[in-house]
């Protein structure tokens, strides 16, 4: 198993098309994700987008699009090892100690919170003024 590995669904209400459109923009990967170089591994169209990642972690992050009713379960994978020191490409394998886990700790987190803060951007903007109950 990949020392940060994340798993997050969020349910934005917007035609899957919509959103498939704006998952596929490289513009919007390098705002997304500034740490990281993103290499589409997989294209899935509507289904979403895999890639290999290098950076601050060497490993592969997805993007899948799940069709719910009025709305699009949006399901994100950050799967990686950080990188060493210098290197955006060279795993780095962390002690097993309190030290080595506080700092994957720490990096995990941050992807963490960055997604939610990208993915509630993303909703807001996709959903416009739409209130809580009202169709999309």
């Amino acid at each position: 198993m990949a020392s940060v590995d994340l798993v997050d669904e969020t349910y934005i209400v917007v035609d899957r098309t919509r959103i498939a459109a704006v998952v596929a923009d490289p513009d919007r990967w390098r705002s997304w994700w500034p740490s990281l170089n993103l290499v589409v591994f997989m294209d899935r169209g509507l289904d979403g987008i895999r890639w290999s990642i290098t950076g601050d972690l060497v490993g592969s992050a997805e993007i899948w699009l799940e069709t719910q009713p009025e709305g699009v379960l949006v399901h994100y994978y950050l799967r990686g090892e950080p990188t060493v020191p210098g290197s955006r490409t060279e795993a780095r394998r962390l002690p097993d100690s309190a030290r080595g886990a506080r700092e994957i700790d720490r990096l995990r987190r941050r992807h963490a919170v960055a997604w939610k803060r990208t993915v509630w951007s993303l909703k807001d903007e996709l959903e416009g003024e739409r209130r809580p109950g009202e169709p999309g």
